[in-house]
């Protein structure tokens, strides 16, 4: 891993400055809060309590909860898939199809840190049901960026249907975190198991010579 540890890295967000300032605070408040104990459950006077800030300061930002909880979706987003997840799985491998694997590498060191948060992304539409909710649409977006990330992978690697692919290396993705929260913490290396099986086939398939 980094210098950072994954608990650290993943539940606390990056200051910018010694001093930051209120916005800043409020942010790295709500970051905190929301990623450990879900956007229901996190209340204004909790993140004005922890931020340090005075709430009329909170709402001169943040007029309402909701563009909170969108800000920290984004830099969520920003931090864990692209300034964590990705730049670990560049840094770990340097083929395509191993960084497939690779994936699931970070997740096994991720997956046994204290304070295992599990996937923001999954967690907000579990507790978001309405499909219309700008919430849960801003957590659909997000997970479709990793799966980006993923197809750009499949393809790198010449894998032809890449997006079917994504989709499925994001399936064993989402369900070794699921399982993780459930208290297995070998979930990442029977994903990574499974996953190779997934990846084998289709490179085979990829390079499979045409018959008439």
């Amino acid at each position: 891993m980094s210098s950072s540890s994954p608990s650290t890295s993943l539940l606390s967000a990056p200051q910018a400055r010694p001093n930051p300032r209120a916005k800043e605070r409020i942010l790295a408040a709500a970051y905190d809060l929301f990623s450990r104990h879900g956007i229901r459950a996190v209340g204004i006077d909790a993140i004005i309590e922890q931020s340090g800030v005075a709430r009329m300061t909170l709402y001169r930002h943040f007029t309402c909860k909701e563009q909170l909880v969108l800000a920290f979706l984004e830099q969520r987003a920003q931090f864990w898939a692209g300034g964590w997840l990705q730049a670990e799985v560049t840094r770990r491998a340097t083929t395509a199809r191993d960084r497939l694997l690779a994936i699931f590498d970070v997740f096994g060191e991720w997956f046994r840190v204290d304070g295992f948060e599990g996937c923001t992304f999954i967690n907000v539409m579990l507790e978001t049901p309405n499909p219309d909710d700008r919430i849960r649409r801003a957590s659909v977006e997000y997970l479709e960026r990793v799966r980006q990330f993923l197809a750009q992978l499949a393809g790198e690697a010449g894998i032809g249907d890449r997006e079917a692919f994504a989709r499925k290396w994001h399936i064993l993705m989402k369900g070794s975190i699921v399982s993780a929260g459930e208290g297995d913490r070998d979930a990442a290396a029977r994903a990574r198991e499974m996953g190779a099986l997934v990846l084998d086939d289709a490179l085979a398939h990829a390079t499979a010579p045409l018959t008439s």
